[in-house]
């Protein structure tokens, strides 16, 4: 019975990740409507830092700290150059710049990008199934990108589409940086979102300005800050510890797109074209593929 109980509780949290993540996106756009990019991430930031010291108060592991080394401190703190700062900075540039039905998916790349990225760094290879993988989320790329006008080759934004696939590569480099990091993963984000906090203030005062306290863009900033990088990493994180299957687990992200273009239509008021289902289709092929090949 505990494991069925057990069982239950990882796929409530995992859907409770997936739910979060299926709003991110709109919660995004909404901000930057009253927001730039910079003042997005500092006020999010600045909110995450809060939120997970606050979940880790409440699970009684602020102690943790103290039994960190200077050089765990030191790793995740340069860690924090990379996510939030470099990551979240590009990627909400790229959504600034795209529509959310288009910025979304792309995102869903970085799977991909990480498999390339662990050759050269990771000593790994590539085989047939990688690189039809590689193709199929690529080519979903390009369908999404053009809009379907493959003809022509209209990428719309290229600026912005190529922030969000430069916002794989920042995302991929990450986890690859946390491969032997073996810091609890709650405190080491923390570590990175408190050590991004004064990078992310020196480039908002460099080029942009602090938002005003009345900015209506402050509570969706404030949303992004405490669910997309704070609570749904501890349900996730929950979620893959409780599960006796971590592939049934991780299939539920594969529902998180699909949800969030339903909100995208109805809270942003985006009409979703059906080449956005066409491409985000091919990305997640890819990505399912890649899978296969993991568990083979």
């Amino acid at each position: 019975m505990e494991g069925r109980s057990d069982q239950r509780l990882a796929y409530l949290y995992g859907l409770g990740t997936v739910l979060i993540w299926s709003t991110v996106a709109s919660a995004f756009k909404i901000a930057l409507r009253h927001l730039d990019h910079l003042q997005l991430l500092l006020v999010a930031d600045a909110v995450s830092v809060l939120t997970l010291l606050g979940i880790l108060a409440l699970q009684g592991r602020l102690g943790l700290i103290r039994s960190l080394s200077g050089r765990d401190i030191l790793r995740n703190c340069a860690l924090g150059a990379l996510n939030p700062f470099l990551y979240y900075m590009v990627l909400f540039k790229a959504y600034a710049l795209l529509p959310a039905q288009v910025a979304q998916p792309l995102n869903y790349t970085w799977a991909i990008t990480l498999s390339l990225l662990s050759v050269p760094l990771l000593g790994q290879r590539l085989g047939k199934r990688d690189l039809a993988a590689i193709c199929l989320s690529y080519l979903g790329v390009v369908v999404l990108s053009t809009q379907g006008n493959l003809a022509g080759l209209d990428f719309g934004s290229p600026l912005g589409v190529g922030l969000a696939l430069a916002s794989t590569i920042i995302w991929a480099l990450y986890w690859i940086g946390n491969t032997r990091n073996a810091t609890d993963p709650v405190l080491a984000l923390l570590l990175n979102f408190a050590a991004a906090l004064p990078l992310i203030l020196g480039t908002t005062l460099a080029f942009s300005g602090l938002p005003e306290w009345g900015n209506p863009g402050l509570a969706a900033a404030a949303y992004v800050g405490v669910f997309e990088m704070g609570v749904s990493f501890v349900l996730w994180l929950m979620a893959m510890r409780l599960t006796k299957s971590t592939a049934r687990i991780g299939n539920l992200i594969f529902l998180s797109p699909f949800l969030s273009l339903v909100l995208i239509h109805f809270i942003l008021g985006e009409t979703i074209h059906a080449t956005t289902f066409a491409g985000l289709a091919l990305i997640l092929a890819g990505n399912l593929l890649g899978k296969r090949k993991e568990s083979a």
